[in-house]
């Protein structure tokens, strides 16, 4: 296997490089007893061996793709003394996000436990988005609960000589030459049918904040996540004859009806990850976009609509080319000021289905977990960043030892923005669809 990056993991860390943002995924667990210690150790050990057992190292050319290469140094497993409130499990969730992660100079992950004062205990794995996506992670999770090793030995960083790596490099940027050429002329047609696009579907304009004399410090966007029996999640999905990936869809159109994220047609577009990895597969992420767009209105009684508007874009996924992933070729070649200015999507949701969740994954002392989930943060974002790429809203689910977790984060321009308001407005949109969800 080539240890050369793909240029959608390149274009994701040279994003988060440019902005100073770090997309991470979050996976928790939650229990309602004490945990093994020692097998959490012995997780966190294999989890070192395993797929994310590597980093990325930059190429001394400006415009060369980078190359995964083995890590360096051991992350460390935080044990907490001290045992905090239940209450305060959100909070510390937060608190872990914070931790300084870096995928090329490490550590590229960080594990933690919490002992809860009730006798329960909570852990949380933080990865960096440009290490892995989330089905990613996932197998990450079970080969280190398996004690399955990463089939793949990459190479130590710094052992290819400065001139041999320019060389090989420079290869590499003459074999991506054709790339390069389908890249520029699908951005081409991109732009031409953004210009022809329908008018009435275009978001109003969002006006940054007048910061006149404060700094623009980093902000922290709004998470919730809520639990939802899986039978009670699935019997309602086949009543409003739709899925359980109809369902979400459906519920992320709702909530971003609610929260004013929508077209001025009163429309919402939503982007569905597809999933595209393969056994072997060495990518970071291995996913491709399927972008609609659908009328949230009939979301909460009728499902079928919906249902029917993702599987014509799966049809037509399938037999048209990704666009995007052909223009990210070209990100290396972009200069960094450039990079910094692409990205938002002015009412974009993206729903994202983690769907079952092998049970191995929730079990990092060797037991199940009572609760399991996946979050998503971005770091670093401040709110003028915010306004100009129009806010954000990604809703994460999957589906774990009998419950339905929904994972939201969210930044509206314009609306209160803080946990408590995210965590109000999903538990009403949950309702709204006759679910009841428990917080995290």
């Amino acid at each position: 296997m080539d240890n050369v990056l793909d240029p959608l993991d390149q274009a994701m860390f040279e994003f988060g490089r440019a902005t100073g943002v770090t997309a991470l995924i979050q996976s928790v667990w939650a229990y309602n007893r004490p945990i093994d210690i020692d097998r959490l150790r012995q997780f966190h050990n294999r989890l070192q061996r395993g797929r994310l057992s590597r980093r990325i190292e930059r190429s001394p050319l400006g415009f060369g793709r980078h190359r995964w290469v083995s890590l360096k140094g051991s992350p460390d497993l935080e044990i907490v003394a001290a045992a905090r409130p239940r209450e305060e499990f959100d909070d510390w969730l937060s608190e872990q996000v914070k931790t300084p992660l870096d995928c090329e100079h490490g550590p590229v992950w960080h594990l933690a436990a919490l002992p809860f004062s009730d006798g329960g205990a909570a852990v949380s794995l933080v990865i960096p988005h440009c290490l892995t996506d989330g089905l990613g992670m996932i197998d990450g999770l079970v080969d280190a609960v398996l004690g399955r090793d990463d089939p793949i030995s990459w190479p130590a960083a710094a052992s290819r000589r400065r001139w041999q790596a320019i060389r090989e490099d420079a290869r590499q940027t003459v074999r991506d030459i054709p790339a390069f050429g389908r890249g520029i002329a699908t951005a081409a047609r991109m732009v031409r049918r953004s210009r022809e696009g329908d008018k009435a579907a275009t978001p109003p304009p969002l006006t940054p904040p007048a910061l006149a004399t404060e700094i623009d410090e980093p902000i922290s966007l709004p998470s919730a996540t809520m639990f939802v029996d899986v039978e009670e999640w699935d019997a309602r999905a086949q009543s409003l004859g739709g899925t359980s990936n109809t369902l979400l869809a459906g519920l992320a159109a709702h909530f971003a009806e609610r929260r004013g994220r929508v077209t001025t047609d009163g429309s919402v577009t939503l982007r569905i990850p597809v999933n595209e990895r393969i056994p072997g597969d060495t990518r970071a992420n291995a996913v491709s976009p399927v972008d609609i767009t659908v009328d949230p209105v009939p979301a909460t009684s009728d499902l079928r609509e919906i249902r029917n508007t993702i599987k014509q874009a799966l049809i037509r996924h399938q037999q048209v080319p990704d666009e995007e992933r052909s223009v990210t070729s070209l990100v290396p070649l972009l200069p960094k000021r450039f990079v910094k200015m692409i990205g938002g999507n002015g009412t974009g949701v993206i729903s994202t289905n983690l769907g079952a969740v092998d049970s191995s994954a929730t079990r990092p002392d060797g037991t199940d977990a009572d609760y399991f989930a996946v979050r998503m943060h971005y770091v670093g974002m401040t709110e003028v960043m915010a306004h100009r790429f129009g806010g954000l809203q990604i809703v994460a689910s999957g589906k774990a030892n009998k419950h339905v977790f929904v994972s939201v984060i969210a930044y509206q321009p314009g609306c209160p923005n803080s946990n408590d308001d995210l965590r109000h407005d999903l538990s009403s949109a949950l309702k709204d669809f006759s679910l009841t969800g428990t917080p995290l």
